[in-house]
């Protein structure tokens, strides 16, 4: 099994009343929460997070897009990427960028250029993630039609698989993108291209396609595995129903984690920023969740919930009863009983975790071990205390088995520019 270190890059000093005072923590949240000095800050420690976690020895680090939210300061991961990849190119860390909105690039050719650019610069360590993205992100921030999302959607993922496939020019000429002269350089060190990794949330339609396509589904769980199991299970049903191998590596799942020497201290010095997280970055105006286009059919008459419109449901219901929302929100105790957060001691976590991968068939397991407002002192223990006792008792799940064809194939380290010398 592959264990990967995902960031949302979340602001860190929303107040403590955000709940109760601001409507929304996505689209028209209130500009002058943000503190640029504040924000500079928190980039280099999220940034030294993720470079420390490649440094222990995770299979992979993770960035995603986002807009207009203190959710996940993310609106380019592409940047983040960037610096992550030449300050680890003397690792073989995946680069894993989960990923691009393709729908919002204008023209799409951008996302191959840049993309190329990353897995050219990291020597052939990007994943490339393709995901739809959030109606707040999509619909709200920047003002696309949900009823024509997903077409624009596939109509780019075309596009930059032709690119990366061309051996020269060529002419493209779809519904909302025409190019005369499609020409991207540079081009990717993986062939025929870098792994691709679908971002879902819900959406019964991308189950089929992943099966399709052979692309990772990367079930990105707010609500941990507990509250994901019936669509991981929707997958696998999808797969088989296709004809398809239950090959574990083909999926993804995302699990808050924290770790502690004991059970006990665990359950305390998560708690904090477990409810920071489910309490403030969590907290979206329902109005926002479900725009009528946004959603499938096929997802529709399935009655599938986004982690999104379950994410504003508890806003909604506060309205109406006019109460807190703070008074709707489950105690931290709780959170961990409804598997919303894995804690506790090394061996605790690591059964748990073992449970998770067996049942679910995950083999690509992305962890959110900084969240909410953790601190970096807090983050690097939780890390490091993963990586040296959790970490062993997982990564060989899976392995005698089967064959991981999604995860990237770099140059090897003799092709690579190794790490400047002290000094220089």
């Amino acid at each position: 099994m592959k264990l990967l270190w995902f960031h949302l890059m979340p602001y860190t000093d929303l107040p403590e009343t955000f709940q109760d005072d601001h409507r929304s923590v996505w689209v028209d949240i209130d500009p002058s929460l943000y503190n640029p000095a504040k924000g500079h800050r928190m980039y280099h420690e999220f940034l030294d997070e993720l470079e420390f976690a490649a440094h222990a020895g995770f299979d992979g680090i993770c960035v995603n897009e986002h807009h207009s939210n203190a959710y996940g300061m993310m609106p380019s991961p592409n940047i983040m990427a960037s610096t992550l990849a030449r300050n680890t190119r003397d690792l073989d860390t995946s680069i894993v960028v989960m990923g691009n909105s393709l729908a919002l690039y204008n023209p799409p050719v951008r996302v191959a250029e840049e993309f190329a650019m990353l897995d050219v610069l990291s020597g052939g360590r990007l994943v490339a993630g393709f995901p739809v993205g959030t109606p707040m992100d999509t619909v709200y921030a920047y003002g696309m039609n949900p009823g024509s999302l997903r077409e624009r959607y596939h109509e780019a993922h075309d596009l930059i698989m032709q690119a990366w496939a061309s051996e020269g020019p060529f002419i493209f000429n779809g519904k909302f993108t025409k190019i005369r002269y499609a020409n991207p350089w540079p081009r990717p060190v993986q062939k025929p291209h870098p792994p691709i990794w679908i971002p879902g949330g819900g959406s019964v339609d991308t189950w089929a396609w992943c099966a399709e396509m052979d692309y990772v589904y990367a079930y990105l769980s707010y609500f941990g595995y507990k509250f994901g199991e019936a669509t991981i299970r929707g997958f696998w049903e999808k797969m088989k129903s296709l004809g398809k191998e239950p090959n574990p590596f083909q999926c993804g799942f995302l699990q808050f984690v924290g770790v502690a020497d004991t059970d006990e201290e665990a359950m305390d010095i998560y708690a904090e920023p477990a409810n920071y997280f489910y309490n403030r970055c969590l907290h979206v105006y329902s109005g926002f969740s479900d725009p009528p286009g946004y959603k499938t059919e096929n997802t529709v008459r399935s009655g599938v919930l986004s982690q999104v419109e379950a994410a504003a449901q508890g806003a909604e219901l506060a309205e109406k009863a006019g109460v807190s929302m703070r008074s709707l929100m489950p105690s931290f105790e709780q959170m961990v009983e409804m598997g919303y957060v894995i804690v506790g001691s090394p061996t605790t976590v690591a059964e748990k975790l073992n449970h998770v991968a067996t049942t679910l068939n995950i083999g690509q397991l992305m962890l959110l071990l900084q969240f909410g407002n953790m601190s970096p002192e807090l983050t690097k223990y939780n890390t490091k205390l993963f990586a040296e006792k959790v970490y062993p008792e997982l990564t060989g799940i899976f392995a005698d088995k089967w064959e991981d064809r999604w995860s990237p194939s770099p140059l090897s380290t003799e092709q690579r520019v190794g790490m400047p010398a002290a000094g220089k």
